[in-house]
């Protein structure tokens, strides 16, 4: 099974800018909708503000309550302020190969290299650290970079997440919008920068196995702090 919620929160409210200050404690209040931590499958979220509101949006294997979040970060009792919470299932069993659907998703374009061209002191002493099994992630910071990380998994007939944008040439997809996040996830540690990009447009379903994969467990990384999450509509 899964769940797409959607939740308005007041952006007046204290506990409001405390959660959309940090994707770490926004993360947190998520996952205490469940009375156990979903064991099978990811929960995905994306934030996005409103002219007078925020409204989050969250993909979820197990079925939610959103309770505290309404009486703490919403608007308890008031019309339209109720959490909505719909059945995935019709959206994930209507795939097929050649159907189109207007998309949007918040991503975090990374890629994979030994060494930046300008590390930090951080970086450094990752890379020449003797445990060091993998190349360091760094995050795309142009929106040039951005757009080219997207189209190049899902282009010219590559389709990694099982469906494609178009073709390089003419991409049926936008770049929307873009931030820097940075943040702490613990104070020992050093804080968490993420480069998010926010891409909207059009796709073809090419791979239907792919893509319910892509629906349901996300897309790229950074998918704990709201990226990932791929949600669909009629073109």
């Amino acid at each position: 099974m899964a769940y797409l919620s959607e939740i308005h929160l007041n952006p007046l409210r204290t506990y409001t800018q405390r959660l959309v200050s940090s994707p770490q404690r926004l993360h947190a209040a998520i996952m205490g909708a469940f009375p156990r931590q979903p064991a099978d499958g990811r929960v995905l979220w994306r934030l996005e503000q409103r002219n007078h509101r925020y409204d989050l949006l969250v993909l979820s294997p197990d079925s939610p309550s959103w309770v505290h979040l309404i009486e703490e970060a919403g608007w308890p009792g008031a019309d339209g302020g109720e959490a909505r919470i719909a059945d995935y299932a019709p959206v994930l069993s209507c795939l097929m190969v050649g159907r189109q659907f207007a998309f949007r998703v918040t991503a975090n374009p990374v890629e994979n290299r030994p060494m930046p061209l300008h590390p930090t002191t951080n970086q450094t002493a990752r890379a020449e650290s003797p445990d060091r099994k993998r190349s360091l992630r760094l995050g795309q910071r142009t929106a040039e970079h951005q757009l080219e990380w997207f189209l190049k998994r899902c282009s010219d007939g590559a389709g990694q997440w099982g469906f494609t944008v178009g073709s390089r040439t003419e991409p049926s997809v936008a770049l929307v919008g873009r931030q820097m996040l940075q943040f702490n996830r613990r104070r020992e540690e050093p804080p968490v920068t993420l480069n998010t990009a926010t891409f909207q447009g059009h796709l073809t379903v090419t791979d239907v196995d792919l893509m319910r994969q892509s629906l349901v467990a996300g897309i790229g990384s950074g998918k704990a702090y709201g990226c990932g999450l791929l949600t669909l509509a009629r073109p």
